[in-house]
């Protein structure tokens, strides 16, 4: 049984989705705003957050941003009304794991914070963890840690995966569609030039560790590979 934040200035959504957790076998935390929310949080350790991004205070966005920078990792689903891409890129930008548009039904909800489950349980049972070194760059699956030159900076599962895919094969190259299945596990239906969000905000991380860092290469018309030094 996982425990899933769910966060929503709207009592009667909130209440609808946590009853969808609940039949879906896991324990609902609730929190009614961004305030609320970041406080639960740290105080209640939740497995997943799912957070809707228009609240009064401390909306979505900001609310994603602020645990990423305090180094929390727990996969993040963000609850929007707003149909643009801009929204969309937006959201993972700021370390999102996955988004939903309003309105969605119930039961898609909890296909999505299943599939985000799963991958952080694989990740978690993986014994021994396991490690990959290439060049620089060192990651710790285990641990769910990357460094760069020694220094440890932060990603998301998301993110991670997607530094796991690329590196693991020096000089292959990964269309987007390839880097979606590998980042996310599923079958959920996104926009594939999101990729190039994780990716820019990849490159940005490690950039700030050794400004002429130039391993993630972009093939045009094809998609990315890891540099093959």
């Amino acid at each position: 049984m996982a425990r899933v934040l769910l966060i929503d200035d709207d009592a009667a959504l909130l209440d609808v989705l946590a009853l969808a957790v609940q039949d879906g076998g896991h324990e609902p935390l609730t929190a009614p705003d961004g305030h609320a929310g970041y406080q639960a949080v740290a105080q209640q350790t939740p497995d997943l957050v799912v957070s809707d991004v228009n609240m009064p205070g401390i909306d979505g966005f900001s609310l994603c941003r602020r645990l990423r920078d305090d180094g929390v990792t727990v996969p993040i689903i963000l609850l929007t009304a707003r149909d643009g891409e801009i929204d969309e890129a937006l959201g993972l930008e700021l370390g999102a794991d996955d988004y939903m548009i309003k309105p969605f039904k119930p039961r898609i909800l909890l296909a999505r914070i299943e599939a985000l489950l799963r991958r952080e349980r694989l990740r978690t049972d993986q014994e021994p963890p396991e490690r990959l070194v290439q060049g620089a760059l060192e990651l710790d699956a285990g641990r769910l840690e990357a460094r760069f030159a020694g220094r440890v900076f932060e990603t998301t599962v998301t993110e991670f995966r997607l530094l796991q895919a690329l590196a693991k094969a020096p000089g292959i190259v990964f269309s987007r569609t390839q880097l979606l299945e590998k980042m996310r596990g599923d079958d959920s239906v996104v926009v594939e030039r999101l990729v190039d969000t994780y990716v820019r905000r990849l490159r940005r991380k490690i950039e700030s560790i050794d400004p002429s860092f130039n391993g993630i290469e972009t093939v045009i018309g094809a998609g990315y590979r890891w540099r093959d030094s």
